[in-house]
């Protein structure tokens, strides 16, 4: 019964915090114990992020196909005697659709995951991401193996433009286009950089890839040094990514050992190599230049960009650089053909997008859908909609994105959608917020992040996002005045005209979007001097609306000051001196008895 048997145990950065690793010790203990000569380890893999991180940990049974939920180490003795030796399942361990208002078995059948179409996440979740065999049964360096034998160099450049495969680090250019005017450079020796530093900390898309599958971005870059005649490549990830530095550390060796890497590849005279270089974490080494000077052991800093990497880069020479989710794409375009990638998607965008969908959304974690998949599909369908208060806004692209309104839920998803609508694709951070998000606070808080994580090198960049931060947070402490939005417009045009980089053209982004969609909120705050969503100190007094409240004392239990007083099943009052202004009282209010004056 068990030769044909595979315990799949989450070992994603998010499931190894909730304890996947003492998940997987009691599965290891549980199943000696009951037969002490069965080798149990074959059976039991730990593999990459599932996506729904936050249902972690995650345990899937095969060839049952089912799949359990906040698997806990007292859990285990019982699914081992129910459902491994017994055939049953355990209701309670599984995934219950909140859309279908029912428990599912397979996790393929959750709206969640049936919503999608993985191509840059197709092996993870399913693999031992440091088992080369792992990989290699699901078809890995099959690819390589077709760009080396059977394409030339143009041949393979030519795939990956007639495929339609755009960037997916954030500026979206035309990969193949990339690769051709660096071949057509004469000048060696050239080189190829994975971009493992997203550069937004909210999102984690490249990381899980390369912990959960990092051959398949080791073969992307491999099949293009091979188009390109390139013998040295670099993987520059930030030193918090512990796990995808020590896998794709793993894989690099593996790859060494099968001779898919190092001197003569696969005995074609090829030569290939790649080195990893440690990042500090800093948001602007996610922009090329600067993650390019990072690896030269000089100061982060971008340069300007009237001559391209793919003709000076590193150390000067011709260099392609793309990020972990675009190299990841490469090795399924050369096996399936640039026609069936170019099917996928919308007319200006081909392919998928891997998002970190995060927020005030029921299900959160990685979903990578079809280009043109609208939001509304994205947050209500695969996110299953908002968790307690109604949907207000999703901002895309990381802390340099723009805020979309729900007014534009059926915008289909691809880069030119976005930039139109006055955000961006950016590195796939995609933040879901409810009505008790502050427009303004949102735009102040990634202002603020955008401020600190600049490298100061242009006075545009460095002093203009620094006094966007000061007169957001006058706005937000009660202090706007009129002009104050005109200001902000204009600081936000010549930040984006006279900075050379990516971060201080997109910073404004939050800023102009949010007033673009919101302005009212902004106008309440500098002319009413409230905050309609509850959250500016200053600007917020709470009361329960006494007809509405019922009495049930929520509001009484989580009030920290104890500033709520009344009888059970009479209408409550709060202190307006002793209030704090956390927005317990509001949050948990199920009668929308508590609100803002």
């Amino acid at each position: 019964m068990m030769s044909d048997r595979k315990i799949l145990i989450c070992c994603g950065t998010g499931c190894l915090a909730n304890g996947s690793k003492k998940v997987e010790q009691a599965f290891i203990a549980e199943l000696k114990n009951r037969n002490a000569d069965i080798a149990v380890e074959p059976y039991i893999k730990c593999t990459g992020c599932n996506g729904l991180c936050e249902k972690g940990p995650i345990v899937k049974f095969e060839p049952e196909d089912i799949a359990y939920y906040h698997v806990t180490p007292e859990d285990v003795p019982e699914i081992v005697e129910k459902t491994i030796i017994g055939g049953e399942e355990i209701k309670r361990l599984l995934y219950y659709d909140t859309k279908a208002k029912m428990h599912v078995r397979s996790h393929k059948d959750s709206e969640f995951m049936k919503r999608q179409t993985k191509i840059a996440l197709r092996n993870i979740g399913e693999i031992d991401p440091n088992a080369i065999e792992d990989y290699l049964a699901t078809g890995g360096y099959q690819a390589l193996r077709k760009a080396i034998f059977e394409m030339s160099g143009n041949e393979i450049i030519e795939e990956i433009k007639k495929s339609g495969l755009r960037g997916r680090g954030g500026g979206g250019f035309p990969t193949g286009r990339k690769w051709e005017a660096c071949k057509e450079i004469e000048r060696t020796p050239k080189y190829i950089i994975c971009n493992g530093d997203e550069g937004d900390p909210g999102a984690f898309m490249d990381r899980s890839i390369m912990e959960g599958d990092p051959h398949t971005v080791l073969e992307g870059m491999i099949i293009a040094a091979v188009a390109l005649n390139v013998q040295n490549g670099y993987f520059y990830i930030r030193d918090e990514y512990g796990l995808a530095l020590e896998n794709m550390h793993k894989a690099i060796a593996d790859a060494k050992l099968h001779n898919y890497l190092g001197s003569n590849i696969l005995g074609t005279g090829h030569s290939f190599d790649v080195e990893i270089v440690r990042g500090g974490g800093a948001f602007v080494c996610g922009e090329s230049s600067a993650l390019m000077a990072s690896i030269e052991g000089r100061v982060g800093e971008p340069r300007a960009k009237y001559i391209r990497s793919s003709e000076f880069g590193l150390w000067g020479q011709p260099t392609v650089l793309n990020n972990v989710e675009t190299w990841a794409n490469v090795p399924v375009i050369i096996m399936k053909g640039s026609g069936w990638f170019n099917s996928i998607g919308t007319e200006t965008s081909k392919g998928t997008k891997v998002f970190s969908l995060v927020g005030k959304v029921k299900n959160t974690g990685l979903v990578e859908i079809p280009m043109g998949v609208t939001l509304r599909e994205l947050v209500f369908d695969i996110g299953g909609g908002t968790i307690k208060k109604e949907f207000k806004a999703i901002q895309t692209g990381g802390p340099s994105g723009g805020c979309l309104p729900k007014e534009l839920l059926d915008l289909p998803v691809d880069f030119d959608n976005l930039e139109a609508a006055g955000s961006m694709m950016g590195s796939g951070g995609m933040i879901v917020t409810d009505e008790r998000t502050c427009m303004v606070e949102f735009a102040r808080y990634y202002v603020a992040f955008l401020a600190e994580e600049s490298c100061g090198k242009c006075v545009s960049c460095r002093e203009g996002i620094r006094q966007m931060h000061k007169i957001l947070s006058d706005i937000c402490e009660g202090r706007g005045q009129e002009g104050d939005l005109e200001l902000l417009e204009s600081l936000s045009e010549t930040i984006m005209e006279a900075s050379l980089c990516a971060l201080g053209k997109t910073a404004p982004n939050p800023v102009l979007s949010t007033i673009r969609y919101f302005r009212d909120e902004y106008l309440e705050h500098i002319r009413d001097k409230r905050c309609r969503a509850g959250v500016c100190k200053e600007l917020t007094e709470f009361y329960i609306d006494a007809d509405a409240c019922t009495g049930c004392g929520l509001c009484k239990k989580v009030c920290a000051p104890a500033a709520i007083t009344g009888e059970m099943k009479k209408s409550h009052v709060i202190d307006r001196e002793k209030c704090i202004k956390c927005g317990n009282c509001i949050d948990i209010c199920n009668f929308k008895a508590v609100k803002v004056r």
